[in-house]
C-alpha cells in the first residue's frame, strides 16, 4: 500500500526528539490489540517501556469498568477511559484505585438513563449495529457497535449514527470499532491534560513534545493534533479519509505489533 504523504515513517524521527521523549500515550483498540486480542509482544512492550522509566498511560474509548481492571492490573502508570470521561491511577502506597469523572455521580447517572433511550433509536433505525457489548460497564458514554462483534458497516452507515447522535445534542466520536456519544464537550486530550497536571505535576501545554500518543482512529484526532511527535501504527491508513488530523509518524507494523515498534524505536 502506498504511504499517504503526510504520514512519515517513524525511523524518520529526529534522534534529539527520540531521546526527549518521557512518556508514552497509547489507544488501546487496533493500537495495542490486534484482531481484538492484548498480545504478548504489545504488553512486554508496555512493561520496558515503564522498566526504563517512561511513563505508559493508555488513553482509551473502552468503559469504565475496564479501566480499573486495567489500572490495577497492567504496567500502566494510570488510565484514561470513555474518550476523557475519566481517569483511573492505582496508588500501590495507599493500596487503593483513584477514580476521578468529568461529571458527579447524579450526573452521570440522569445521562445514562437519556442514553439508552437514544440508543433504541439509532438500533432501530440503522440496520447491522448493535449497542456494544461493553455497554454495561460504561459510566458515561453511548458505545454503537458496527463492527467489533457485528458484521462490518459501511461508512454512510457510521456517518448516520454520528449524525443520530449530534441530532441528540451528544458530541460523537468514531473509534475503529465503534461510534461514541456522550453530553458534553471533553476528549481524550482534555482529561489527559487534568491527569498529567493532577497526578504528575506535568504542564502537558509545555511538555506536548516530550510525549508520544500512538493511535489508529477518527477519536484520536485531537492527540494527534496536539503531540508534534505523535505515531499511527500502520493501520491508522485505514481511517486516513475520515481523520481531521493525521499523526507525525506511522510504523511499518500494525496494531500491537506496530506499537511493539514503537517501543523498540524509543528505546533503541
Amino acid at each position: 500500500m502506498t504511504m499517504l504523504p503526510t504520514l512519515r515513517p517513524l525511523a524518520t524521527m529526529p534522534e534529539d526528539a527520540r531521546r526527549a521523549i518521557r512518556g508514552v500515550f497509547t489507544d488501546i483498540d487496533d493500537t495495542l490489540s490486534t484482531h481484538g486480542r492484548l498480545t504478548a509482544e504489545a504488553y512486554a512492550a508496555m512493561e520496558r517501556l515503564r522498566g526504563a522509566g517512561r511513563l505508559v498511560i493508555p488513553i482509551t474509548g473502552r468503559p469504565a469498568g475496564w479501566c480499573d481492571h486495567i489500572a490495577r492490573m497492567w504496567p500502566v502508570d494510570a488510565v484514561v477511559g470513555e474518550n476523557g470521561a475519566l481517569y483511573m491511577r492505582y496508588d500501590i502506597g495507599g493500596r487503593r484505585l483513584v477514580r476521578r469523572f468529568v461529571d458527579d455521580e447524579a450526573t452521570r447517572r440522569a445521562h445514562r438513563a437519556r442514553l439508552m433511550g437514544i440508543a433504541e433509536k439509532i438500533v432501530a433505525a440503522v440496520p447491522g449495529c448493535a449497542l456494544a457489548s461493553d455497554q454495561l460497564y460504561r459510566e458515561t458514554d453511548l458505545a454503537i457497535d458496527f463492527r467489533e462483534d457485528v458484521p462490518p458497516l459501511s461508512y454512510e452507515a457510521i456517518d448516520r449514527i454520528v449524525a443520530m447522535m449530534q441530532a441528540e445534542g451528544l458530541t460523537a466520536k468514531v473509534s475503529s470499532i465503534h461510534v461514541n456519544g456522550w453530553f458534553g464537550r471533553y476528549d481524550k486530550l482534555t482529561m489527559t491534560r487534568v491527569l498529567l497536571a493532577e497526578v504528575f505535576g506535568i504542564d502537558i501545554d509545555a511538555e506536548r513534545r516530550r510525549f508520544v500518543f500512538a493511535g489508529d482512529s477518527p477519536n484520536d484526532a485531537p492527540m494527534f493534533a496536539f503531540f508534534p511527535n505523535a505515531v499511527g501504527v500502520a493501520n491508522v491508513r485505514e481511517f486516513a479519509d475520515h481523520i481531521a488530523t493525521l499523526p507525525a509518524y506511522v510504523t511499518q507494523s500494525e496494531a500491537g505489533a506496530g506499537f511493539a515498534e514503537l517501543a523498540d524505536f524509543l528505546l533503541a
